[in-house]
């Protein structure tokens, strides 16, 4: 894997954190409670759906470099990236059963991470 695919990773994860983050933040505005479509005017929602965009963006650049199975198992650190993000500057409790969890999925991201430049290929 490049260093410009590994950029890309990167900033493809931290869109989309930086995106649930806002979101979550614009969802809770007093001013989203009105309705559902007065809440799409909320800046928190709509700059975390251009967030969305830039990771979609950025996934379709990754898309044309890794084989799709490879991408997806990647992308997966989306998830705890979130999960984690959440409980940090959101302050949401995550039980440690849950984080047991993660865990296992930050493991599978690890053995795919390794098997990308052939070290545990088959």
């Amino acid at each position: 894997m490049t260093l410009s695919v590994l950029a890309s990773l990167v900033a493809m994860i931290s869109c989309t954190v930086a995106a649930n983050l806002l979101l979550k933040r614009g969802a809770m505005a007093e001013s989203a409670s009105y309705s559902p479509f007065g809440a799409l005017l909320e800046p928190g929602i709509i700059f975390g759906f251009l967030f969305f965009g830039a990771a979609a963006v950025l996934y379709a650049w990754i898309l044309r470099t890794l084989p799709l199975n490879v991408a997806q198992s990647l992308a997966a650190a989306q998830f705890v990236s979130v999960i984690v993000a959440s409980s940090l500057i959101l302050s949401e409790p995550i039980p440690p059963v849950r984080w047991f969890g993660i865990t296992l999925i930050g493991l599978g991201i690890v053995v795919v991470g390794l098997s990308v430049d052939g070290r545990m290929a088959g």
